[in-house]
């Protein structure tokens, strides 16, 4: 029996969302895996948007509730941080206790990415934390994202691929995809 695999992530806001999808899962079926993708199935319409965004939530969880396993594209998205919707599928997923992996594009950890966000200003509070010139704490942990996100994958013996793509393919560098089909693969 094929591992089912989740593929999460940002990809399916992209332009080329169907390409990427499909590079993926071809990817993903080469290594013997099947590929279940966000964006693959048809959703019936609905009379408003809410209720469309609801019909998309629910056959996403029936999507990970099929799966055996998830692949996370952590990238930064829209900020310094993994697309929110992925960060809940992981999480998901993790609740699960089904096997994770999950990877970034970007080298830079989320203490780094948040220093540049506050440019730099950055001191120590009176309780000795680190905090940015709005007062609030910075998390610096050396860990990809924030800590429930990289600890959830460790603490359960995932598996977290980090690559540091050309910044004209932060979100179709599928080198550190293909490193987390490797590790499945290996298991």
């Amino acid at each position: 029996m094929s591992l089912k695999l989740y593929l999460a992530g940002p990809e399916v806001f992209l332009p080329n969302a169907r390409h990427m999808l499909d590079a993926k899962a071809a990817m993903a079926r080469e290594f013997g895996f099947e590929p279940i993708c966000p964006g693959d199935v048809s959703i019936d319409p609905a009379p408003t948007r809410h209720e469309f965004g609801l019909k998309i939530s629910a056959v996403d969880e029936g999507m990970m509730n099929r799966a055996d396993g998830i692949i996370a594209n952590l990238t930064p998205f829209r900020g310094i941080a993994a697309d929110v919707g992925t960060a809940f599928e992981l999480g998901y997923v993790c609740a699960q206790g089904k096997r994770v992996a999950a990877y970034t594009n970007m080298s830079a950890n989320h203490f780094q990415r948040t220093r540049e966000f506050y440019k730099g200003e950055i001191a120590e509070g009176p309780d000795g934390r680190k905090r940015g010139p709005d007062g609030l704490s910075l998390e610096d942990f050396d860990m990809i994202d924030n800590l429930m996100l990289h600890g959830g994958i460790e603490r359960r013996g995932g598996f977290i691929a980090v690559h540091d793509a050309a910044p004209d393919a932060i979100y179709t560098d599928l080198t550190a995809f293909r490193s987390c089909l490797e590790w499945y693969a290996s298991r």
